[in-house]
């Protein structure tokens, strides 16, 4: 003789828990209908009680929505695409959505392979972002789609991108805060958006305490150390150095300290992106800007629903940056 264990909850037993027919609870767990929000919330309570999980399949084919989405991207490194695509899962999760990644390793022809496959694979909608925040071409597709940190060129498009004239600004203002009268900028490539964005923001804000026009040079921390000596040559008394990004900080808090000029009681230094790798391991750790990615990702997402459910906001939507003071401004 066998024991047969208990059986798993049916939609049925829901309804019955809940005193509504198996149909308006499906309804209610799937989130469609029009029902009553206080219908809703009581199906929701039962399902939780039976520890009832609605089947993905089923659902998939009562909706006609396979609660997939697909997030395209060139940056290969996810330096930007990871904390992006972690704050987009933070949104779908909730409505039980999965999320597919895929890296174009900047080839076109690989973007239309993946645009393909999603399409045929029946995403609901598609996430297109990339590691730099130059505008790029749109999509072709008939799905949802949102841009994120790297915006379309089609101002009729969605994209979300975050408020880099803002950050750039609240550097300069906190080092003004501190007493500081002589600001420098050292920076990018001028061919890159970001770079020339950021230049002109602390150059606007710095007004008469700009030092010299902004350097522009490589993403790295050998050009933070160059730049150190091209400054001192020509503006010995500087006292501080705001930077485009933590890699050129941190090279020219090295620099500094080799030539024996003290952060930040000689010199204050700002970075930018708050990228913990780079601004913690700084010495001393960096004020930085932080471009709150993950945020950008979670409203992204959040944007991107609206739009699958017929609810589209198009244009540019920027969201604000965040100012983290450390010990390269504010001393120990």
């Amino acid at each position: 003789m066998t024991t047969r264990g208990p059986s798993l909850p049916r939609i049925t037993d829901v309804a019955a828990l809940a005193g509504v027919s198996a149909s308006t609870a499906s309804k209610a767990l799937n989130d469609t209908g029009q029902l009553r929000e206080e219908t809703r919330q009581r199906v929701r309570r039962a399902a939780e009680q039976l520890g009832f999980t609605p089947d993905s399949r089923g659902r998939a084919l009562s909706s006609g929505r396979s609660y997939t989405v697909g997030l395209i991207t060139t940056d290969s490194s996810g330096r930007f695409s990871i904390p992006i695509m972690l704050g987009a899962e933070d949104t779908l999760s909730a409505g039980e959505m999965a999320l597919v990644l895929c890296d174009t390793r900047d080839d076109p022809l690989r973007e239309s392979h993946y645009l393909r496959s999603l399409v045929s694979r029946r995403v609901d909608g598609i996430i297109v972002t990339g590691r730099r925040t130059e505008p790029r071409a749109p999509v072709d597709v008939p799905i949802p789609v949102v841009y994120a940190f790297s915006p379309s060129t089609d101002p009729a498009d969605l994209s979300v991108v975050m408020d880099d004239r803002g950050g750039a600004a609240s550097a300069v203002r906190h080092l003004q805060s501190l007493g500081r009268r002589r600001i420098a900028h050292v920076t990018g490539p001028s061919t890159h958006h970001s770079a020339l964005v950021r230049a002109a923001s602390v150059v606007e804000t710095a007004g008469d305490a700009m030092v010299g026009e902004p350097l522009h040079g490589e993403w790295s921390e050998r050009w933070g150390r160059h730049a150190v000596d091209v400054l001192l040559r020509t503006e010995p008394g500087l006292d501080a150095i705001t930077c485009g990004s933590d890699q050129i900080a941190r090279g020219v808090c090295d620099r500094l300290r080799e030539l024996g000029r003290a952060v930040p009681d000689d010199i204050a230094v700002t970075g930018y992106d708050n990228w913990s790798v780079m601004a913690l391991a700084s010495r001393p750790p960096l004020t930085t800007v932080d471009l709150e990615l993950e945020e950008l990702g979670r409203r992204t997402a959040q944007l991107l629903l609206e739009a699958i459910a017929g609810h589209p906001d198009p244009g540019l939507h920027q969201l604000p940056t965040r100012l983290v003071p450390r010990e390269s401004t504010l001393g120990t």
